[in-house]
């Protein structure tokens, strides 16, 4: 009797034992995991993953599961597959969600909420925070819920909703102050700095940059945080014109982020650093890090940084070299247009998906349920018919409820795609139309060099900034009203008319721009649309320059098997006689005889001038 007893004790204490240290490997695992992807160390994360999954199917615990699909949407962050990453984001959410652990579901959403705003799907990260709200709220995760708020902040600023901004930054400070976590508080001073600096209230965005800066320690407790404040510091330091330390703070960025292998956020200083040498017009420099930024931007897919550092190598180089960074920029502008949209499908494709999932899991499950009443009936046989007639009726009756409800989805899904159809048709007509002419118009003003008081520089790169921001809301309310919109090439037409209706703002001129309705531009080389762009561009800064004209007028059009640009202004005019042979005539003097065509200039003083230029149309 005693040895049994003693062999049911040992039984029992082995069992404990195995328990607790499947536990402790099961944490152990899930802490190396952990580790591994803040290291960046990929090929150790694979290892784990792999042991995550072994230990799985040894053990069936389902969090393992769940905790190896998180690993795998880990592993794709590290490679910048933001589509794999959302996918299996989503299954280590689902299996969390169908074992009940809320928190880890909360977590999991919240991380699909940061990937789809780094990826410009604003709305959709609105829609996953507030869905990982619900969940972690009643757990009072107070350190979830404080980055919730933050990432709120930051996608309400970029759909323009300012006083929303800055409402979630003030909730995610006041729960920074039960969770005392200093790495987050400094996140959420440099993104309401950042805000201020986006309105060009600099001074009030360097209170909030130093508040973190003089945090104790922060440069050796928190880098990656420290660099960022320090970035934005000498950013809006450099608009308000104090560069005494500038250079020097940007360069310990660059330290900082190349020791933390933060190479995502390299080409944002480099293309700082580029800036400000080109405001002191040490173009050699400045073309140097316009170059690393766009190494960095190609290695990290930082789409927008290499988007910028295009077009500063643009405007940093001349000739067919610039030509050709201009021709790349329109490229890749348009593909990366077409790669959000299809990365948002592919997002809301895989929400669809698992849902669907979800759903035909729960049909699976009643028909499921159904086949054992069925079982059941046949094994009792004997009971009453009166329980069997019950059983029937209630079987019968979710059915039809069933079948209603699968009528009512078609139904609901019609609607819902012939909404679809027409928002797409109403967003392809916000893009084709309106975004395609302020793109042409921004990105022409962007070859500009502008000369002369900071105050007028200041105000055209104002002006430049506005006009981006205006095409980036036309873009967000496109993106929101479709899925499917097509991108389109951007129209020749409009890229003239841009570049006037920029120039007048700087010249404060009011203008008049009459393009034929014959002349089509597809007719011509990529080569002759571009030095008209540069003739037409050199002339109206000669007009700003030494004009003073209150109005002018550009008109193209055929005449004698030549295209005529001919542009008029009401200026001062000068004694042709006289005139002198300076830079800018000189450039299109070039421009026109590369394109083996002339030029005249008519003027006399008092009375304007008319510039007329005549290219052969072969």
């Amino acid at each position: 009797m005693k040895r049994t007893s003693f062999l049911i004790f040992l039984a029992f204490f082995t069992a404990k034992a195995q328990q607790i240290d499947s536990v402790f490997n099961k944490e152990k695992i899930i802490k190396e995991g952990r580790q591994a992807f803040f290291d960046k160390d990929i090929n150790k994360l694979k290892r784990i993953t792999t042991q995550t999954n072994l230990f799985f199917n040894k053990t069936k615990d389902s969090i393992l599961l769940a905790k190896y699909y998180h690993f795998k949407a880990l592993q794709n962050k590290l490679t910048y597959t933001n589509d794999s990453t959302f996918y299996y984001y989503h299954k280590s959410k689902d299996i969390s969600k169908a074992i009940g652990d809320s928190l880890a579901v909360g977590r999991r959403l919240l991380s699909i909420a940061v990937l789809q705003r780094k990826s410009k799907d604003y709305l959709g990260s609105e829609i996953s925070s507030i869905e990982a709200l619900e969940y972690l709220e009643p757990l009072q995760a107070l350190k979830f819920i404080e980055t919730i708020y933050n990432n709120l902040g930051i996608v309400s600023e970029e759909l323009k909703q300012k006083e929303e901004a800055f409402i979630f930054y003030k909730r995610a400070l006041e729960i920074n102050k039960v969770n005392k976590s200093d790495s987050e508080y400094i996140y959420i001073l440099n993104n309401i700095g950042l805000l201020y600096q986006r309105e060009n209230k600099h001074k009030k965005a360097i209170t909030y940059f130093n508040k973190g800066l003089i945090f104790n320690n922060v440069e050796i407790k928190y880098p990656v945080q420290y660099a960022l404040l320090l970035e934005n510091l000498a950013v809006s330091n450099f608009f308000l014109g104090n560069t005494k330390d500038v250079l020097n703070q940007y360069k310990e960025v660059i330290e900082i982020r190349k020791k933390e292998k933060d190479n995502y956020e390299l080409p944002t200083t480099f293309i700082n650093l580029s800036d400000y040498h080109k405001y002191f017009n040490n173009l050699k420099k400045a073309k140097y890090y316009a170059n690393e930024a766009l190494k960095y931007a190609k290695q990290t897919h930082n789409n927008e940084r290499w988007l910028k550092a295009l077009e500063f190598l643009s405007e940093l180089t001349s000739g067919e070299q610039s030509k050709n960074y201009l021709q790349e920029y329109i490229t890749l502008n348009d593909s990366l247009i077409q790669k959000e949209r299809q990365l948002k499908n592919q997002f809301a494709k895989i929400r669809y998906e698992t849902d669907k999932k979800e759903k035909e899991n729960t049909l699976l499950k009643a028909d499921n349920e159904k086949k054992e009443i069925e079982i059941y009936k046949e094994r009792q046989q004997k009971i009453i018919i009166f329980i069997v007639g019950v059983v029937a009726i209630i079987i019968s009756i979710l059915l039809f409820i069933l079948k209603r409800k699968k009528l009512l989805y078609k139904t609901t899904l019609q609607k819902t795609q012939a909404t679809y159809e027409e928002r797409d048709r109403i967003a392809q007509e916000l893009h084709d139309g309106i975004l395609g002419k302020l793109f042409g118009t921004r990105f022409g003003l962007g070859f500009i060099k502008v000369k002369g008081e900071k105050e007028e520089i200041d105000k055209y790169h104002s002006l430049l900034d506005k006009l981006q921001e205006i095409e980036k809301e036309i873009r967000d309310v496109s993106h929101k009203l479709s899925y499917t919109t097509n991108s389109t090439s951007e129209n020749y037409n409009e890229m003239i008319t841009k570049i006037v209706r920029e120039k007048s703002i700087i010249g404060n001129f009011k203008y008049d721009v009459n393009t034929a309705s014959e002349v089509s531009w597809n007719a011509f080389n990529e080569d002759v649309k571009f030095n008209v762009y540069r003739i037409v561009q050199e002339a109206l800064h000669n007009i700003i320059k030494h004009s003073k004209a209150e109005n002018i007028t550009l008109s193209i059009y055929y005449k004698s098997e030549n295209l005529i640009i001919e542009i008029e202004d009401d200026g001062v005019g000068f004694d042709v006689k006289k005139l002198s042979k300076g830079v800018g005539l000189n450039n299109i003097k070039s421009r026109v005889n590369k394109l083996k065509g002339s030029f005249n200039i008519n003027s006399e003083i008092g009375l304007g001038a008319t510039l007329k230029v005549k290219i052969p149309f072969v």
